[in-house]
């Protein structure tokens, strides 16, 4: 059959094969490693920081009762001020407490001349046992009744004694330096024993940050930090409310004996400085950082920095078995590898186990990598370094307080 005699359609549909074939060839990749931009496993020092919640919390800290019942005659403070230890607070109505001291002091006084007159009658008694006129048991009577005068007026004196502790009660004076709240009771009230808290003082210059953390944090914590110094080898920062760093850094001084059944925690206390702010004067009363019972972050963070092996975040794979890395091996060839991290950033991880210094990672390309599939390396891209050195700059890798490990991501699967 010529060609001219062949039907129109066969000769259409034989073009169209023609033409996708010779598309299809001329859009097929060109054979070869796929492109993949890795970094070299490089060791860098970090500070080792741990996150908790905790509560500030006063040193000191006195609830102001009254020691005896009487009337309030004046409160001399200014609630909300910073006051001294003895400073008076208030001032209770003296009158009765004056009388009752002044009537002991009488008593006092007339117990001692009877004395002083039993005392002289006992040496007359004395001289006549010499001679002929004397007899002992005139003497023996006289010296009996002597030593019961002593004791009448020793007890006598202490009820003086007593009487003074309760008339120096009518002052009621501050027995620590701190910030002094607001009263509860008022001028021309009684006040007793039985009437409650007054008034609440609270130290203000150091103060303590106390915060929970969980057994399995505590063990890490202390098996980081125990051949370093123990306490010495961490310091305390904190992040205030409004997020702010605060600008003292305190130390760890306290570790209950005993963990909380029903948190399974363990409760640390540090100490912090809390100097004022500003001059009283021109603020209108003393201001101060840090409050009694302020919630704020506690930053448990390492003083020296500790070399780790770092790589990009992004490099890190993760699927049943744990955490994962490609790297180019013999031959340009790729290789998965089983890594174990430690704390880590969004940006940088930190490698305890599986890989060693100067290891090429690949962290571009990762969905286009199979295990012994060859590979063309190249440098990562510049945003992938800038972040590198950015993270190196700042030398802080933070881990959350709860299980005081590396907090990272969910894992990726390439």
């Amino acid at each position: 059959m010529h060609l001219a005699d062949m039907p129109i359609n066969l000769l259409t549909a034989g073009a169209l094969v023609l033409g996708l074939s010779a598309t299809t060839r001329a859009q097929a990749p060109a054979d070869g490693p796929p492109a993949v931009g890795i970094v070299e496993a490089t060791g860098r020092p970090i500070t080792e920081t741990s996150e908790f919640l905790g509560r500030i919390e006063a040193i000191n800290r006195v609830n102001v009762v009254a020691r005896v019942t009487a009337f309030l005659e004046k409160r001399l403070f200014e609630e909300g001020a910073e006051i001294k230890t003895g400073d008076e607070l208030y001032r209770l109505e003296r009158g009765p407490f004056e009388a009752d001291l002044a009537s002991k002091q009488a008593v006092v006084a007339q117990l001692q001349a009877t004395l002083e007159n039993a005392k002289l009658t006992t040496d007359r008694a004395r001289t006549l046992l010499s001679g002929p006129a004397g007899q002992q048991s005139t003497y023996d009577a006289a010296l009996a009744n002597q030593r019961s005068l002593e004791a009448q007026v020793q007890a006598a004196e202490a009820q003086v004694q007593s009487s003074q502790i309760n008339l120096d009660y009518t002052d009621i004076r501050s027995p620590i330096d701190g910030k002094i709240g607001r009263t509860a009771v008022t001028e021309g009230n009684v006040v007793s024993p039985g009437s409650g808290v007054l008034t609440t003082i609270v130290s203000q210059d150091p103060m303590y940050v106390i915060f929970p953390v969980s057994v399995r944090a505590g063990l890490e914590l202390r098996e980081r930090y125990a051949t370093r110094g123990g306490f010495s080898a961490v310091q305390i920062k904190l992040r205030l409310p409004d997020d702010r760093l605060y600008g003292q850094t305190g130390q760890v001084n306290f570790v209950d004996n005993t963990i909380a059944q029903n948190t399974d925690t363990v409760t640390v206390r540090g100490a912090i400085p809390n100097p004022m702010l500003h001059d009283p004067s021109t603020t209108g009363g003393p201001v101060h950082e840090l409050t009694d019972g302020e919630f704020v972050t506690v930053m448990l963070e390492g003083v020296q920095p500790v070399e780790v092996l770092a790589i990009p975040r992004s490099a890190v794979l993760s699927d049943q078995q744990g955490d994962y890395v490609f790297m180019v091996g013999a031959d340009n060839k790729a290789e998965q590898r089983r890594i174990q991290l430690g704390q880590s950033t969004s940006t940088v991880a930190s490698v305890i186990n599986g890989l060693a210094l100067g290891d090429k990672v690949i962290v571009e390309g990762l969905q286009r990598v199979r295990p012994g599939q060859p590979v063309s390396p190249g440098p990562a891209s510049p945003l992938i370094e800038s972040s590198m050195k950015a993270a190196a700059s700042d030398g802080r890798m933070q881990i959350d307080g709860s299980s005081a490990r590396g907090a990272k991501p969910a894992g990726r699967s390439p």
